[in-house]
């Protein structure tokens, strides 16, 4: 019972704090409109950036990929596992993201968290390899830097002058540097092209996490690199599959040496049981629509709303880091304060979420509003109003 007594310290130290987290069930498909726990609400929180995750053709494609494959794959890639859908996915998302790319070779992963451990570790696994790590990167590449044998170096949050100096100091035989395209909690973008210049220059790796970029950015929505027009054979690049591609998963796609590395040498990949095929399958349906006229659309769409948001909101005490993506965060500051204005948001039938700390820095508690192309004018416009009113008489 002292085991147990200590835990519940720990659980009470941080409700102490306002850090408590807690789930809510979804009873229905992943929308702007959503029943939870029973009630129906308008969610801003989800990262469903082009609407795809209960789009009819996705979901008509993962029961098709169900009755060709079967629920689950049976074991790892290297093993059984590894079947048609899973490599017909790697050669379509290859060739997707091939304009940026020099021999582009992809790989496919179960999660985004998994893909940057392989990434890490594998480049980043020996003693005479040095990471160099952006200041606000997200907690998978954290930890595939901790786990790696390389040495790491953090640089401060978009500080190329900082990188440049200790690229030019370090006498490692490998140099990886690793960013964030789209930074999850504030929503901006990583100076690509400047770092890819500082790789090319200093014969450093650039690891490229587009989790947020993927889909969204780019005029064939191929993400930050397309966006950035950038091609080079430095770059690896991580694309994950869960947010606007709507399914599940990641890739990593690089110089097929890159790739083949990582099918050698990645444990995330090596030793674990492949998705399922039926996953793959219906990733290759999101594909063709974030690639093609549909996407284009949408994306257009979801560019009117961020711009409407931004047209709407009328805060004075809260503040509005800059950001043109769909992800728009509003710092409130203090921790409860930023989980009462949640709760009243969700009083009005409004699911926008409380970020606390460790996820953002102490006293940047914010709402983190995504938007979603499946979203309307109409539901930007409720947001916002609701918004304006509760940061101008208190919550």
């Amino acid at each position: 019972m002292d085991l147990i007594a200590h835990i519940d310290r720990q659980l009470d130290a941080l409700a102490a704090r306002s850090l408590t987290r807690r789930r809510r069930t979804a009873e229905t498909p992943c929308a702007p409109r959503q029943v939870v726990d029973g009630r129906a609400l308008l969610a801003f929180c989800s990262n469903d950036y082009l609407g795809l995750a209960a789009h009819p053709r996705v979901v008509e494609a993962l029961r098709e990929g169900a009755s060709l494959y079967g629920a689950g794959s049976g074991a790892s890639h290297l093993v059984s596992g590894h079947g048609r859908a899973h490599a017909q996915l790697e050669e379509r998302l290859a060739a997707f993201e091939a304009p940026h790319l020099v021999e582009a070779r992809a790989l496919y992963f179960c999660t985004g968290y998994m893909a940057n451990l392989a990434v890490l570790t594998a480049l980043g696994g020996d003693t005479e390899a040095m990471i160099f790590s952006e200041a606000l990167n997200h907690a998978s590449l954290i930890d595939g830097a901790r786990l790696a044998r390389a040495g790491v170096t953090v640089y401060p949050h978009g500080d190329t002058a900082a990188l440049d100096a200790q690229l030019a100091a370090s006498q490692a035989a490998t140099k990886i540097v690793v960013t964030d395209s789209v930074f999850s909690m504030d929503g901006d973008l990583a100076p690509l092209p400047r770092l890819l210049a500082l790789c090319e220059r200093h014969g450093a790796w650039l690891v490229v996490d587009d989790a947020h970029g993927f889909g969204v950015l780019g005029a064939h929505g191929r993400g930050a690199l397309e966006h950035f027009g950038l091609r080079s054979p430095n770059l690896v690049y991580v694309g994950t599959l869960g947010k606007a591609a709507g399914v599940g998963g990641a890739f990593v796609a690089a110089h097929a040496s890159v790739v083949e590395l990582l099918v050698q040498r990645a444990r995330p990949y090596i030793y674990t049981t492949a998705a399922a095929p039926a996953l793959a399958h219906a990733l290759l349906a999101s594909v063709d629509i974030i690639e093609g006229e549909e996407g284009r659309a949408r994306r257009t769409h979801l560019n009117t709303l961020i711009a409407r948001l931004d047209g709407e909101l009328r805060l004075e005490r809260w503040q509005r880091p800059p950001s043109t993506t769909a992800i728009q965060p509003i710092v409130i500051g203090a921790n409860d304060e930023a989980l009462a204005v949640s709760a009243q948001l969700h009083e009005q039938g409004l699911w926008v979420p409380a970020i606390r700390p460790p996820t953002v820095a102490p006293g940047t508690a914010r709402l983190r509003v995504t938007l979603s192309a499946a979203h309307t004018h109409d539901d930007v416009a409720q947001l916002a109003a609701a918004l304006n009113r509760l940061e101008r008489n208190g919550t």
